[in-house]
């Protein structure tokens, strides 16, 4: 029963509206009411990826009009692989792309799931990279944006700065094997540079004030 009641607290303290109803595509509504479904008994995973969701749809205008759905589609979806019934490989990135590659999804959308926040470090130090390297990679404004969105959107959802968000995983995962932590911290930098071009895009896609 408690993972009932707070299952359905994370569910009251975000606003599924926001994205929307679900469509016959892989718009926001959908994915927001399949990472529902699928995280509802990890409480605390479908409250960050809902927050993600969130943030998305904060710096949606950073990416092209075509792309906006997507990126938050992805943004609800990116943690999926950690609900129980998608296990496969243990490195949630893939399974949850897989899963999402077997259930119809866009290749796009299940790559960006797979590559989010700079997986591939993680992938190489978990003897994962053949895996994530069946997963076209991307460069540029909805893979930042995605970045963001995870990075500012705390363990249990609550809103963070990036800095605040990198400093909980350092110390969520102090203890780590060494590989991993060094993985770690190696993809620090390019998670502020993707955090910093997004602010760039957003300054430039404000209207302009007297």
């Amino acid at each position: 029963m408690a993972g009932l009641v707070s299952y359905r607290a994370v569910v009251a303290d975000h606003d599924g509206p926001a994205f929307g109803p679900p469509g016959p595509g892989w718009d926001p509504g959908r994915a927001y009411l399949l990472a529902v479904r699928l995280l509802r008994d990890l409480p605390s995973r479908l409250a960050h990826s809902l927050r993600a969701g969130q943030q998305a749809q904060r710096v949606r205008v950073s990416v092209g009009e075509a792309d906006r759905d997507l990126l938050v589609s992805a943004a609800l979806l990116h943690d999926i692989g950690y609900s129980p019934s998608l296990f496969r490989t243990g490195f949630h990135p893939v399974d949850g792309a897989d899963y999402l590659l077997l259930s119809g999804a866009p290749e796009r959308l299940a790559a960006l799931v797979a590559h989010h926040s700079e997986s591939r470090f993680l992938a190489a130090a978990g003897g994962h990279r053949a895996e994530l390297s069946r997963f076209r990679r991307e460069e540029g404004a909805v893979m930042d944006a995605l970045a963001f969105a995870d990075m500012t959107a705390g363990p249990d959802g609550q809103p963070m700065t990036v800095p605040e968000r990198l400093a909980d995983i350092a110390a969520r995962h102090a203890d780590e094997n060494p590989d991993r932590l060094t993985a770690r911290q190696a993809r620090v930098p390019y998670l502020v540079a993707a955090a910093e071009r997004v602010r760039v895009r957003m300054a430039m896609s404000a209207p302009d004030r007297p």
